[in-house]
């Protein structure tokens, strides 16, 4: 074998923790190869170019080829070049597909129809991805260079997909029988609320229908939202929950239908033979740069609300030896946005250890003395409603006071922090000129809707590139730890793992011999990732599931 090859898998299904391969092919640049996958388990030549990391690997998508195999048994080393995380890099708001990001460098993978009737695999499809992604290499390389992008592709996002492909072959264990135990619960509840809300409108209908939600409200109890919509979305039965007791009766069925359905049905039909669940991380997915998961979104799980988090009870370890560490990031956007903006006000509260929310409240408040837990709870919305570049409107509907109130206290923020504010204006300046916003480490995020005809559309355009570089760079800084910890754990031969990844948190399973060890290990490498000047808080805990380590 040369040393760099393309390689492509053929597998079956979207899902590749759990697909069926057919076969693999690998190119040398002038000679194709195809090989069934009956025949590549035998074969122990072609496992062990697999397994060479010397023998350098392109392809489209590396992490899905080493974690289907993987699975397997069969060991995938060497990565090279990735054409799905160097197109991604080049713009994140363009598709992942395979057949679009080809085209778009100018290689027609022909259509997948075009498959013999007689057999399910598709080997001159698969021949041609190892193919390109072999001729594609210096074009793309190129192109990266242009936008100063290398380093952001080579030193993060490269290694990434090793550190992120070895989560999702280790998986997480998942007791149904406490999904079950929870469904049971939930079950009760939404009966008991379906009686209840059938009760207060005198009728029986399908609560999960809208229309017959909407019929029931708008209609027969003539209720009448401040937006004059008849919708029966979230929003709409804020508005009118005042109005008439069925409407919060309808928000908390809805509540349990969703955990008994998303959750506790929706994970059990993960859980794979090893009693685990192998989630998915979407490297080239999001616009922002962060990590998403799917297969199942373990990022939505509620933390809240308390029937939610409860979900987090199933997830455990059934060996004794070992327990589960959550660490995560305090308030992480704020103290990026503080160096980002270099604004001195902010910086100093990160420095001296005081509480961030407290201190925005006396301001914003203008509390003699310590600040009310209803006052710090304002000024925490009003900090992140912040860095989410909120409008007048936006804050007024979540502190539930009227627009003008929000007006004054979004002006008095940044009469506060004034270089927030010119960072902010900088920003829009930015982008209304390049078209594109960029983090801390490069990573671009093209925003063209701030072009738009559309006064509104170019208004939701600013906040998106307001808070791109600040989203962005907290992704940089847990990309750039996980890869670390990954590093660390590999170097000194651990028996932990890291095997979780959600928004600003890390999740491992620890061996109780290591658990000194390892806590100071990563809480020290988060802590460190990045050199921002303001100190990182890094805090969490173990526990026997994931629902007690916090």
């Amino acid at each position: 074998a040369s040393n760099k090859i393309g390689v492509a898998l053929d597998y079956n299904d979207e899902d590749y923790t759990s697909s069926d391969i057919y076969g693999l092919s690998i190119s040398n640049g002038k000679e194709n190869y195809y090989i069934s996958y009956e025949n590549l388990v035998n074969d122990q030549s072609a496992l062990d170019i697999l397994k060479d990391e010397n023998i350098l690997k392109n392809c489209y998508d590396y992490k899905a080829i080493k974690v289907n195999l993987g699975l397997k048994g069969i060991e995938v080393k060497g990565l090279s070049f990735d054409l799905l995380i160097a197109s991604y890099i080049l713009d994140s708001s363009l598709s992942n597909n395979i057949d679009f990001v080809m085209n778009m460098f100018g290689m027609d993978l022909g259509s997948k129809e075009e498959v013999s009737l007689f057999t399910e695999n598709n080997a001159e499809r698969t021949c041609k991805i190892a193919l390109y992604s072999l001729v594609l290499e210096s074009k793309v390389r190129k192109e990266l260079e242009k936008f100063n992008s290398v380093s952001l592709y080579e030193n993060l996002e490269v290694p990434l997909a090793t550190t992120l492909a070895d989560m999702e072959i280790e998986g997480f264990p998942l007791d149904t029988n406490v999904l079950n135990e929870l469904g049971k619960t939930y079950k009760v509840k939404c009966d008991e609320l379906a009686e209840e809300i059938y009760s207060l409108v005198g009728e029986k209908f399908n609560i999960a229908s809208p229309k017959q939600v909407g019929e029931i409200l708008f209609t027969k109890l003539g209720l009448v939202s401040k937006s004059k919509k008849t919708s029966t979305s979230i929003e709409v039965l804020n508005e009118i929950k005042d109005q008439h007791p069925v409407v919060n009766k309808i928000i908390e069925h809805r509540k349990y239908a969703k955990l008994l359905s998303t959750y506790v049905e929706g994970l059990k039909i993960h859980v794979k033979e090893d009693g685990k669940i192998h989630a998915k991380f979407n490297q080239a997915l999001t616009q922002t740069g962060r990590l998403s998961s799917s297969d199942p979104n373990l990022q939505n799980i509620s933390v809240r609300d308390e029937e939610g988090k409860l979900i987090r009870k199933a997830f455990y370890y059934p060996d004794e030896n070992y327990e589960i560490l959550s660490l995560d990031y305090s308030q992480i956007e704020l103290r990026i946005l503080a160096y980002l903006s270099k604004c001195e006000g902010l910086i100093n509260i990160f420095k001296s250890g005081k509480d961030i929310h407290s201190e925005t409240a006396k301001t914003l408040f203008k509390c003699v003395g310590e600040p009310t837990s209803l006052q710090r709870r304002n000024a925490k919305t009003v900090n992140f409603g912040i860095v989410y570049g909120i409008s007048d409107w936006g804050l007024a509907e979540q502190l539930e006071i009227p627009p003008y109130e929000a007006k004054e206290i979004i002006s008095s923020f940044y009469k506060t922090y004034p270089e927030v504010a010119i960072f902010f204006q900088q920003i829009v300046a930015d982008v209304t000129k390049n078209g594109y916003v960029s983090t801390l480490s490069g990573r671009r995020r093209y925003i063209r809707e701030i072009y738009d005809g559309n006064y509104q559309v170019r208004e939701f355009a600013k906040r998106a590139a307001m808070n791109a570089p600040i989203q962005g760079t907290a992704a940089d800084l847990i990309k750039v730890a996980m890869n670390r910890v990954s590093e660390k754990l590999k170097e000194g031969n651990y028996l932990s793992k890291m095997v979780l990844q959600i928004h600003d948190e890390l999740i491992f399973k620890v061996h109780k011999d290591e658990k000194d060890t390892i806590y100071e290990l990563v809480k020290n490498t988060m802590e460190h990732a990045l050199d921002l000047a303001i100190p990182l808080e890094v805090d969490g805990g173990f526990g026997s599931s994931w629902y007690e380590t916090k």
